[in-house]
């Protein structure tokens, strides 16, 4: 009899890691290759994560849908405060301001990321913004050092009104510098871009995962490039979600948020995503190319200031 009940114990100890095993990876979420057919974009790729043992993983994956997305973005977090100095870009934004959505803004980027040590800011964020399209703005400046210039930013206008237009001095957050604009020039870049998705994040993590879907998508492109898609979808509006869909296109090479766009409720049911809240996409980064003081001086005699 005691040979049987050690024989039950041991089978019954067998079945329950089994089913911890499926378990875990039924919840893991990670990112993985490309898939070979446009038939496997439709749905994510779930895969356990060889860092987690798959009862860590079950564990993680039912406290809540973000999870796994909020742990990817302190990863990117870290990755972009320790390994990139500066980057080039352009930037291609689009926003909706006062219920009006504006048109699609190109502006060539060169961004050098903030910098700490021991507890002192070793280098600013640095921007520099010049604007090629559209032709409105076609030739438009902006420059902002973090602590520098009394917090000001150099500005010139471009299009027709930038033959008559001065060069001025005006406060990031100011009327004039945030007319048309969702976000100050303050907010721009990599690094604030993640912090900001961080912080949306935890505050969503706080109404529960009940109206929450998290979905991986690989195999997307952005001018060519490799991306994942983290999607999060909120299927019913509440107060307190910002938004219907947001999509953060992940580089497969980089791990870098290379375009984030938000969307809100749609009214037609033909619309799957809704109507554009706000995108932001990066093209033709070029990482750590040695910027200098100099692309950040207004006096460059490569600038129009």
């Amino acid at each position: 009899m005691a040979d049987q009940s050690l024989l039950r114990s041991l089978l019954a100890r067998r079945s329950f890691l089994q089913a911890l095993s499926i378990s875990g990876l039924s919840a893991a979420v990670a990112l993985g290759n490309p898939p070979e057919s446009r038939e496997q974009l439709r749905e994510p790729i779930f895969r356990v994560s060889k860092n987690n043992p798959p009862a860590e993983a079950a564990v993680k994956a039912a406290a809540h849908p973000l999870d796994p997305a909020i742990d990817l973005a302190n990863e990117t977090l870290t990755k972009v405060q320790n390994e990139i100095v500066d980057y080039t870009a352009m930037i291609v934004k689009r926003e909706r301001v006062n219920g009006k959505l504006g048109v699609h803004e190109f502006m060539e980027a060169k961004i050098r990321n903030r910098k700490i040590v021991d507890g002192k800011l070793t280098a600013p964020l640095s921007v520099y913004l010049k604007f090629v399209k559209p032709d409105s703005m076609n030739g438009r400046e902006v420059i902002w050092v973090e602590g520098q210039n009394n917090g000001k930013m150099r500005a010139h206008e471009g299009g027709a009104a930038g033959k008559f237009l001065p060069t001025v001095w005006l406060p990031p957050d100011g009327v004039l510098a945030m007319r048309g604009q969702l976000h100050p020039i303050t907010e721009i870049g990599f690094e604030n871009l993640v912090v900001k998705l961080i912080e949306k994040g935890e505050k969503d993590r706080k109404h529960g995962a009940a109206e929450c879907e998290v979905e991986f998508k690989p195999g997307a492109k952005i001018n060519g490039r490799v991306c994942t898609v983290l999607q999060v979808r909120h299927p019913v509006p509440r107060a307190h979600f910002e938004f219907h869909i947001a999509q953060i296109f992940i580089d497969d090479e980089t791990k870098l948020p290379v375009r984030y766009a938000a969307y809100h409720w749609p009214t037609d049911p033909a619309d799957k995503l809704g109507p554009v809240i706000e995108e932001y996409t990066y093209l033709d980064v070029k990482l750590n190319p040695g910027l200098t003081d100099a692309d950040f001086d207004s006096n460059n005699p490569n600038y129009n200031f």
